[in-house]
């Protein structure tokens, strides 16, 4: 649910620390692409390790956000204009205008219809009801079932 509103603000801490370095030091506009690459680096890396590695979850399902093109948007507003206020106010407002637009192709595939014993489903749904999250009340029922307890 907060994947939309504290992914971009977030990142957006990181690369605008690493474009005013990279613009104050070497007055070079690469810093928010350079940045989230590196991120990007990272995320795969605890994907794989963490959902995959440890889990076997599928490792489609846990991809991180594409941010790249974010980060060349802010980049070429502070390279275009060269002023911090113009990139804060343009640069800000096309990231969060362009985070949720920018993922779609890959959330895509998930909404392509399929048929589950006579049900019409997307396969996000078909995922959700395979794949049970923790916070659900189908998973708490499964654990309550049991002797384990959530808190």
């Amino acid at each position: 649910r907060m994947w939309p509103t504290v992914t971009p603000i977030v990142a957006m801490c990181f690369a605008a620390a690493a474009q005013s370095f990279f613009w104050t030091r070497f007055r070079l506009p690469i810093g928010a692409t350079t940045v989230l690459l590196a991120l990007l680096i990272g995320e795969w890396i605890n994907r794989y390790d963490n959902f995959w590695g440890w889990t076997f979850f599928p490792i489609n399902l846990v991809f991180p956000s594409a941010l790249i093109p974010m980060g060349f948007w802010l980049d070429i507003v502070l390279m275009i204009s060269g002023s911090w206020l113009v990139t804060a106010l343009l640069g800000g407002l096309g990231w969060g205008l362009l985070f949720y637009p920018i993922n779609w192709p890959v959330l895509a595939q998930y909404h392509q219809a399929t048929e589950i014993d006579g049900v019409l489903l997307t396969l996000a749904d078909l995922i959700g009801f395979n794949y049970v999250r923790t916070g659900t009340p189908e998973y708490i029922r499964m654990i309550e079932r049991g002797t384990l307890r959530t808190f």
